[in-house]
């Protein structure tokens, strides 16, 4: 067997023979296991050209990870290079309005940071979430009707290329590739090393809604869902929420839910009223300084999960047959399924006053993101929780638009067009202009 020559990285090198690989190897969803040849943790820009070099010369295919959070574990593959960017995590203010961060920062530590100085900020609800990853997918999270994706206050970003360059790109240079990065950036075109953002105006205190429901009946989840949609259809741009469906082995049929308000506790409760279907759902607001209400929203993430989802758009309204027919594929969760659900992500607002073709990410007429998922606990039962989600996935496709990048599914019939739409061209000339041999390269990548 030929000895691999390790010349030319730089930064911790782990092997499959370092007492550190199977640690390392792991993603945040474990029901993905990868055996990647080496794993490179980069401190700085320079380790990250030395790999992409690296990865040429020995002609060993790359994968690029930040917070390791890839549904499919994309970030991550057998036989590989791992370019993980996690330990560059620096953060500071470019001036009073804008803010830089390394590509390895995560939620949690973005959080801390810019609201110790009295901002929010329009992150992700997972801390251990890399910052990079969730905005160069577009980035939805619990402001953004408020603010937007994540990608909206993205003003500028430094990506390593193929050649092991660095390049700017902002709406003034290299402006395409900053296009394509609002929506389609996650290992397509290069390992982006930073990203400066503009910060929200500062805020005081936030409205945190979580509402609870367990041991309730199909009939009440179909009830919820008919009234989410109506509900969101006028609902006031200062509120984000998440609802989930779900059928639990502790819990049983059960509804919840998590959201953002930018005002005060009483318009919140005035206006999420309608969810509680006449007190079947308990619903708290506690009016919180920002960092405590992520803070409390973070807290309810486990360490890891295994777990197979999806996320589709959704852009009308449902009849109550139609909604009988998606609330059913919760009837029966798979054999070791302890969590099956259907989350409801809200977007318009902010989100859908930017044109589709204004950025990369292209479903902005979309009303909300429907999520399907089944979580198991033990490894024998992934495939059929797997096949379980396989099963009811043609129905979702037909009633729905497209996928959302962040919310992957391995199984898709053109991941491109279900992930970009109508961007899809324009994407693939990019590709062609900042990756022409192809270097990016992962299951579901952009072609040229």
């Amino acid at each position: 067997m030929k000895t691999l020559d390790l010349k030319g990285l730089t930064g911790e090198i782990i092997t499959r023979f370092s007492p550190l690989y199977t640690a390392a190897r792991q993603e945040w969803n474990r029901g993905v296991q990868r055996f990647p040849l080496i794993i490179v943790y980069c401190e700085n820009n320079r380790d990250v050209s030395n790999a992409v070099i690296w990865s040429r010369k020995q002609q060993v295919p790359l994968r690029i990870r930040s917070g390791g959070h890839h549904y499919e574990g994309f970030s991550i593959g057998d036989g590989v290079l791992v370019i993980d960017i996690s330990r560059m995590n620096a953060i500071s203010f470019r001036d009073s309005m804008n803010i830089t961060v390394q590509a390895g920062v995560k939620n949690e530590q973005l959080y801390a940071y810019v609201s110790s100085r009295g901002y929010p900020f329009p992150g992700g609800t997972c801390p251990t979430v890399g910052v990079s990853g969730y905005t160069l997918g577009g980035g939805w999270g619990l402001s953004s009707r408020k603010f937007g994706l994540g990608c909206d206050s993205l003003v500028e970003l430094e990506m390593v290329d193929y050649k092991g360059r660095i390049l700017v790109a902002n709406e003034k240079q290299n402006s395409e590739l900053f296009w394509a990065c609002r929506g389609a950036g996650g290992g397509n075109f290069g390992v982006v090393v930073s990203l400066t953002y503009k910060v929200p105006n500062k805020v005081n205190k936030i409205s945190l809604i979580q509402m609870e429901g367990p041991n309730l009946t199909q009939r009440l989840q179909m009830q919820f869902f008919y009234t989410w949609q109506q509900w969101l259809a006028s609902m006031d741009s200062r509120m984000t929420m998440v609802g989930r469906i779900y059928n639990a082995l502790d819990g049983g049929y059960g509804l919840g839910g998590t959201g953002f308000f930018y005002g005060s506790k009483e318009e919140a409760l005035r206006l999420v009223e309608p969810l509680s279907l006449g007190g079947n759902v308990q619903i708290r607001v506690e009016e919180l300084p920002f960092y405590e209400a992520i803070q409390k929203v973070e807290a309810a993430y486990p360490p890891y999960e295994r777990f197979k989802s999806t996320g589709r758009f959704v852009n009308r309204t449902y009849s109550k047959r139609e909604i009988e027919s998606i609330i059913s594929l919760l009837r029966q969760r798979a054999p070791g399924s302890v969590y099956a659900a259907l989350s409801l992500y809200a977007l318009g607002g902010k989100v859908a006053e930017v044109a589709p073709e204004e950025t990369a990410f292209f479903y902005r007429d979309a009303h909300y993101i429907m999520g399907l998922q089944s979580v198991w606990e033990d490894q024998e039962y992934k495939s059929v929780n797997v096949k379980w989600l396989e099963n009811r996935f043609p129905y979702l496709d037909r009633i729905t638009t497209g996928s959302y990048v962040n919310f992957p599914y391995s199984e898709l019939s053109d991941p491109e067009r279900a992930y970009f739409g109508g961007n899809v061209p324009r994407l693939e000339k990019v590709k062609a202009m900042y990756d022409p041999y192809d270097v990016f390269s992962f299951p579901q990548s952009l072609s040229s």
